[in-house]
C-alpha cells in the first residue's frame, strides 16, 4: 500500500500518528440518507484521499450566494493583503475574537497558511463580524486541501450558504450569544445532572455554555473534530449541539463526585475536551450524541429565533462586540417570604436562558395583596412567562413556571380553558428539590413533528385548549406544533374565577382555590409528576414572580 499523498501543508508523522490512513477507498453513493449513515459509521475517516474528495463534493453542494469569492479571488488578492508580512506574524482577523488557531497537523507553512486565508476572507466578507469557529473550519479543510486557494474557496462557500434551513457558522455575536443560550436550554432539558453540576460550581451557567463551540473548534483533538465535521457537514448545525451534549454528559460522568482540578469548570472542561482520548473514542462520542433524543431541527430553530429576539431587545446588535451578561439573582436586592436567595437560583438555573437574563420582579404576594385570585390575576396580567411559588402550612415549597401570560385564559369566555406551551414545568423546593418538565420532553415518542401552520383543536366537553399565536416571543414547544395522541399531554395552565389550574390528565399537578386558601397536587398526564406536596394541603403563602430586563453591563 503507498502512503497517503499528503499535501505540502501537514506534518506527515503528525498525521501519521493522528490518524492512521487505511489507504484509498470508493464513494459511489448520491442519496443523502446513505451518506448521513457512511458519515456516521466513519467510511471515509481512514482515508485521507476520500475525505478530501468528500469534502470537496459536499462544500460544492452547498447552495450559495450568485457571488461567492472563489480560487481565482484568492490567487488575485492574496498578495496585495499579505504583503511582505512573514505568514506566522500575519494579524488575524477581529472577527476571530483573539481564538487561537489550533493547529492540528499542520506544518508551519500550513500554519502560516491558515493566517493567509483568514485575513483574505476577512476582506472579502466585511459583513461577518464576529466567527470563533472559523479558524478551526480553515485549519481542518486545508488538512484536506490541494493548495491554499483551494482550501479559501471552501470556507468560502461555508459563510456564503444562503439556504435559510441550513445553518452553517455563526457569523455575528448576535447568532453567537443565542447558539450559546441555545446550547444551555438543551442542556437543561438534556443533561440535568450536568447542569446541576455546572449552576452548583459556577456563578454565571451561560458563561459556561458560551464555551461550548470552542470544545469543538478547537479543544477536540484533530481525529475527532475531523469526524464531528464529516457529519456536520452532510447533516447540519444541529450535529455540533448534539456532540457538545455528549461531550458534557461524558464530562459529568468522569468528574462527578471528584473535586474539580481548577476553581474555573470552564478551564476544567477545556482540558478534558482536549484529553478526551483517555476517556472516550471518536465511535463512542458520536454515539452517545446520535443516542439523545433531540428536538426537531425546526423546534430548535425556533428556539434560536426566539432567543435571538430576546437579545435584540436587550439592545444587542449584530456588529455589537462580545460582552458578558451576569445571569444572577442579586442577595442585596431580592427579597421572599418563600425561598432564599439560594433556591431562587436554582428556580433561575432551570428557565429558558433568554428569560435568565432577567432578574426576579416580585408581581404578587399574599401577605401584600391579599389571599385573592381575582388580585392575583390582576396583579400578574400583561407578564409571560411568571414564576408562581406556594408555601404550605406544613412548610413544603413548591410551584410552577408558566410560559405564558394569565390574559389568555379570557379568550374562553368565561369557561375553563388551558393554554401555555410545552416550557411550562412544575417543581417543589421542600423538602426535596425536584422538577418536572413537558412528558413530551423525555418521551419524544409520544409525538412526531407536525406542519408548523397552526391547527385548530376541537374543545372537549369538560375544557378548551387554546391555540398559541403565531407570533409570540416563545413559539418554542407550542402544542401545534406536535401531533400528539390526545390533549392530556398538553393542558399545561388554566385559571376560572374560582380555581386556578396546573398540568391535566389524570388530574392536576397543582389546584388552587379562588380565595388562595386550599390546594390540591397529584399526578397528571402533562407533566408525569409525583405530587408537589401533601396532596391535600392548606396554603400559607403565595407569591408570583415576573422577569424584569437589566440594564446590560
Amino acid at each position: 500500500m503507498h502512503p497517503p499523498a499528503y499535501n505540502c501543508f501537514v506534518d506527515r508523522d503528525k498525521m501519521d500518528s493522528a490518524i492512521p490512513d487505511l489507504g484509498p477507498k470508493e464513494l459511489s453513493c448520491t442519496e443523502l440518507q446513505e451518506l448521513k449513515q457512511l458519515a456516521r459509521q466513519g467510511y471515509w475517516a481512514r482515508s485521507y484521499a476520500l475525505r478530501g474528495q468528500v469534502y470537496q463534493r459536499l462544500i460544492r453542494d452547498i447552495p450559495c450566494r450568485t457571488v461567492t469569492p472563489d480560487a481565482s479571488v484568492y490567487r488575485d488578492i492574496v498578495g496585495k493583503i499579505v504583503g511582505k508580512h512573514s505568514s506566522a506574524s500575519l494579524p488575524l482577523p477581529e472577527f476571530v475574537d483573539n481564538t487561537q488557531v489550533p493547529s492540528y497537523c499542520l506544518n508551519s507553512k500550513g500554519e502560516g497558511a491558515v493566517r493567509k486565508i483568514l485575513l483574505c476572507i476577512s476582506n472579502q466578507f466585511p459583513d461577518v463580524s464576529f466567527c470563533p469557529a472559523l479558524p478551526a473550519v480553515v485549519a481542518l479543510l486545508l488538512h484536506y486541501s490541494a493548495d491554499e486557494a483551494e482550501c479559501f474557496e471552501k470556507a468560502c462557500r461555508i459563510l456564503a450558504c444562503n439556504d435559510s434551513s441550513r445553518k452553517l457558522v455563526d457569523q455575528s455575536f448576535l447568532a453567537f450569544e443565542s447558539s450559546c443560550m441555545t446550547f444551555g436550554d438543551l442542556v437543561n432539558k438534556y443533561c440535568q445532572a450536568a447542569h446541576k453540576l455546572m449552576v452548583a460550581v459556577s456563578e454565571d451557567v451561560l458563561q459556561v455554555y458560551s464555551d461550548w463551540q470552542r470544545w469543538l473548534f478547537g479543544e477536540l483533538p484533530l481525529s475527532y473534530f475531523a469526524r464531528v465535521f464529516d457529519v456536520f457537514l452532510v447533516e447540519g448545525y444541529k450535529v455540533l449541539y448534539r456532540v457538545a451534549l455528549a461531550i458534557l454528559k461524558f464530562f459529568h460522568k468522569v468528574r462527578a463526585g471528584q473535586p474539580l482540578e481548577s476553581d474555573n469548570v470552564k478551564q476544567d472542561i477545556r482540558a478534558f475536551v482536549r484529553d478526551i482520548a483517555k476517556t472516550v473514542s471518536p465511535e463512542k462520542l458520536l454515539e452517545k450524541a446520535f443516542a439523545i433524543r433531540l428536538f426537531s431541527r425546526k423546534e430548535i430553530q425556533l428556539l434560536q429565533m426566539a432567543n435571538e429576539k430576546a437579545l435584540k431587545q436587550k439592545g444587542i446588535t449584530v456588529k455589537q462586540k462580545r460582552q458578558f451578561v451576569h445571569l444572577a439573582v442579586h442577595a442585596d436586592n431580592f427579597h421572599s417570604e418563600i425561598v432564599g436567595v439560594k433556591e431562587m437560583r436554582d428556580i433561575w438555573s432551570w428557565v429558558p436562558e433568554r428569560f435568565a437574563l432577567c432578574q426576579p420582579l416580585l408581581l404578587f404576594s399574599s401577605l401584600q395583596h391579599g389571599y385573592s385570585l381575582t388580585r392575583f390575576y390582576f396583579q400578574c396580567e400583561g407578564r409571560e412567562p411568571t414564576v408562581l411559588l406556594i408555601k404550605t402550612t406544613q412548610k413544603e415549597v413548591c410551584g410552577a413556571y408558566l410560559s405564558t401570560d394569565w390574559s389568555e385564559r379570557n379568550k374562553f369566555g368565561g369557561k375553563l380553558g388551558f393554554f401555555g406551551t410545552g416550557e411550562c414545568f412544575v417543581f417543589r423546593l421542600q423538602p426535596e428539590v425536584q422538577r418536572y418538565e413537558w412528558v413530551v420532553i423525555k418521551h419524544p415518542e409520544l409525538t412526531k413533528p407536525a406542519p408548523l401552520e397552526p391547527t385548530t383543536v376541537p374543545p372537549s366537553p369538560s375544557h378548551s385548549v387554546s391555540s398559541e399565536p403565531a407570533d409570540r416571543l416563545s413559539p418554542f414547544l407550542a402544542t401545534r406544533h406536535f401531533n400528539l395522541p390526545s390533549k392530556t399531554e398538553s393542558l399545561f395552565m388554566a385559571g376560572g374565577s374560582d380555581c386556578l389550574i396546573i398540568g391535566g390528565g389524570g388530574g392536576p399537578a397543582l389546584y388552587i382555590d379562588g380565595d388562595l386558601n386550599r390546594g390540591r397536587t397529584g399526578h397528571c398526564d402533562t407533566f408525569n409528576n409525583q405530587p408537589l406536596c401533601s396532596e391535600n394541603f392548606l396554603i400559607a403563602a403565595v407569591e408570583a414572580w415576573g422577569f424584569q430586563d437589566p440594564d446590560i453591563q
